[in-house]
């Protein structure tokens, strides 16, 4: 019998031998394929694409019909807070942007696609926070892009009405900027949101209830009830970001970066539960 032994290493005839695997699955490496992934699933794209459409045209259509309607005088318009009315899109993109942070995190539990991504990086905590860093990024280029859209084409209406408006004005930068860090909130509220949950819908229905729901429910609340929670509601206190008047037309009386605090709030407390649920549970 022919004796067995060790089978060389060296590879096929014209082939380079491979080389031997070192180092270890670092953040870095996960960043790459969050990346790669967020930016080659197609759902990611449209709803990304859909949240813009859909926060522009809304801001458009809306200051097109306030300002082709309205007869106030120059004066009466200035003294409003046009700068909060052109990025009146922003109400429904914030839903859209539910979507895409929830999507960001629950779609891959509903492929089982989560399986190989903690197969390939075992460390849950650079997995989480790659998530967390590409959702983060492309959600306030995706937000900045809606709001300064938003309040450029706006303005020409009201320009035309004979109201100075622009990103020199009294804080409208600063309000413009607001806008998009608004949105980037409202996508990674969904997020931790949906880190915890788990599931696509489940976590949408409590991110819509969140920011858009809770608004409506107070409403129905006595008068009294409404001024103590309403300025403390997602909403309500978010917007005073991209707010120039912090009266109670607009919202409550937080300031801006007060109210910013409190709606991120709300956010990072979703996240931490959200990692505290992926660290222990099992995909």
């Amino acid at each position: 019998m022919t004796a067995i032994t060790d089978a060389p290493r060296t590879p096929f005839a014209g082939m380079s031998p491979l080389p031997e695997a070192s180092g270890k699955a670092g953040f870095g490496g996960a960043l790459r394929s969050e990346w790669t992934k967020i930016r080659s699933v197609k759902s990611t794209i449209w709803t990304l694409a859909a949240a813009i459409v859909i926060s522009v045209g809304i801001s458009t259509l809306g200051n097109w019909g306030q300002a082709g309607h309205t007869s106030d005088t120059a004066a009466q318009l200035a003294a409003r807070d046009l700068t909060f009315r052109s990025m009146f899109g922003i109400v429904l993109g914030q839903l859209v942007m539910v979507v895409f942070g929830s999507l960001a995190v629950t779609s891959e539990y509903a492929t089982g696609m989560i399986r190989t991504s903690l197969a390939a990086q075992p460390r849950r905590l650079n997995v989480y926070f790659a998530k967390l860093v590409i959702v983060t990024v492309v959600a306030f280029v995706v937000g900045e892009i809606i709001s300064f859209a938003s309040f450029l084409i706006g303005t020409h209406f009201w320009v035309a009405k004979g109201v100075s408006l622009s990103l020199s004005s009294h804080g409208a930068l600063q309000a413009v900027i607001g806008g998009g860090l608004y949105l980037d909130g409202a996508a990674l509220l969904a997020f931790g949101i949906g880190a915890a949950l788990r599931h696509t819908a489940a976590t949408i229905t409590v991110g819509v209830a969140l920011l858009f729901v809770a608004t409506i429910i107070v409403s129905f609340m006595p008068t009294s009830w409404q001024q103590d929670i309403n300025k403390y509601l997602p909403y309500n206190a978010g917007s005073q970001v991209y707010a120039t008047q912090h009266t109670a037309d607009v919202g409550t009386a937080l300031s801006a970066w007060g109210g910013f605090a409190v709606y991120m709030a709300y956010a990072v407390v979703a996240l931490f539960i959200g990692l505290w649920v992926f660290k222990r549970r099992d995909a």
